[in-house]
């Protein structure tokens, strides 16, 4: 270990804790001064938060865990009922892998959550960096926590200019170097906070940072550039047409095929998704299709799609139609994805922007 990052190591902790001890975020899944964190609710927390801000997830953590408040409940639950109360949260695979861990942890481990690492990398779900959260948070084990906060902070006080993100394993390295053995979980709250609040990727406030006198980039007046970040690629485009079918006052929602985008999901009938429109390609049924003007744009992680929108109303309907009739005015409790509960808000009204 180099001076600079020897010193760091022994005062950006004290410096960090000392701060986090006044400065610590009030959230709904934190253990309180002189509690003891509930494995449970810091898994849950990190697996919402997960591509998703804070502000939307408080609201959605609330319900969730008033609805199952531990694991046990969890496990219990029925997977479309899981599924229905994750929509609008993103990759909806991870709701999936939320039952499947319950599951396991309640079949394979008694109901407790394994302690270390290793262990609860093991469990259906439980990456890297949501395992050393849940040991360092929950269990008080020297996990190296890295989120995209930690990332930030890290890539600014050593100064890594490799651009993200072929610089990760050095940003893990180096936070490596001034992770405690000692309130470890604590620590890696500390970084997330100061990150969030402080550390901010746009005009940082570093007046007011704790361990401003250790961080590289600081020192040398290139904050606001750090952490750098290869150029994106353009996104391929995609198009596919959303097939809304109605008859007697519900509409056919189908559930899409387990592996896959929202998978799982209750969802309105499409065709393929392809790169050029497909028209009524995989229809649900023969019938008059009518287009309707508005249109859907949807960005997911590697493509962006152009979704168009056919609706038929049949006077009667085929006896073999797969799929559950579900009441219009109720459509809110189909717990649909963000992509098709656009969809909906277009046809039902008009007036609204399909791709708010």
């Amino acid at each position: 270990m180099d001076a600079k990052r020897s010193s760091a190591a022994d005062r950006v902790p004290d410096h960090l804790l000392a701060w986090y001890d006044v400065a610590a975020r009030d959230l709904p899944w934190r253990a309180r001064p002189g509690e003891v964190a509930d494995p449970y609710r810091v898994w849950l927390s990190e697996v919402m938060l997960q591509q998703t801000t804070v502000a939307t997830v408080r609201p959605r953590f609330a319900a969730w865990a008033a609805r199952w408040p531990d694991v046990a409940s969890l496990a219990a639950a029925d997977e479309a009922d899981v599924m229905a109360a994750w929509a609008g949260l993103g990759y909806y695979a991870r709701a999936r892998n939320l039952v499947k861990a319950a599951r396991a942890v309640v079949a394979d481990h008694g109901g407790a959550f394994p302690r270390t690492e290793t262990a609860l990398r093991a469990l259906p779900g439980l990456g890297a960096y949501t395992a050393a959260s849940v040991a360092a948070i929950a269990f008080g084990e020297p996990a190296v926590v890295v989120d995209a906060n930690v990332e930030r902070v890290v890539a600014r006080l050593f100064a890594i200019e490799t651009p993200l993100p072929a610089a990760r394993p050095a940003i893990r390295a180096a936070a490596a170097t001034i992770t405690p053995r000692v309130r470890a979980g604590d620590f890696a709250q500390g970084m997330m906070d100061l990150g969030a609040t402080i550390c901010t990727n746009r005009r940082p406030r570093c007046l007011l940072c704790p361990i401003r006198v250790d961080c590289s980039a600081h020192a040398q007046g290139i904050q606001e550039r750090l952490p750098a970040k290869a150029a994106k690629r353009a996104k391929p485009q995609r198009h596919g047409t959303i097939f809304w079918l109605e008859h007697d006052g519900r509409v056919l929602l189908v559930r899409r095929p387990d592996k896959g985008l929202l998978g799982g999901m209750r969802a309105f009938p499409t065709g393929p998704w392809s790169d050029e429109p497909p028209g009524l390609a995989e229809a649900p049924v023969a019938a008059e299709w009518r287009w309707r003007p508005e249109r859907v744009a949807h960005g997911f992680t590697h493509f962006d799609l152009d979704l168009a929108l056919a609706i038929a109303e049949p006077a009667r309907l085929a006896n073999d139609v797969a799929g559950e009739w579900w009441p219009i005015d109720d459509l809110e409790s189909a717990g649909l994805p963000t992509l098709f509960a656009k969809a909906a808000r277009a046809i039902i009204d008009p007036v609204s922007r399909s791709s708010a």
